[in-house]
């Protein structure tokens, strides 16, 4: 296998894993824990769970954005 196709599949592999990583830890926190549904109205831990769950989807785009960033 080329080197440039390798390294390729193995940017495939990594950003699919982030993603599936990021997707887990929320719906553990958010499902499983209930945090992601309001009883009556928000609770601060409602809030404070989108906020994590905003910033840490930002963290990962930008990861992803520099990880996928090409190089010249």
């Amino acid at each position: 296998m080329e080197e440039d196709t390798r390294f390729f599949l193995i940017r495939i592999v990594n950003t699919i894993s982030w993603v599936l990583i990021w997707m887990f830890a929320n719906m553990i926190l958010g499902i499983y824990n209930g945090f992601a549904f309001f009883e009556g109205s928000p609770d601060w831990k409602n809030l404070l769970y989108y906020c994590f769950l905003l910033l840490s989807f930002a963290a990962l785009l930008r990861y992803l954005k520099r990880k996928w960033k090409v190089e010249a």
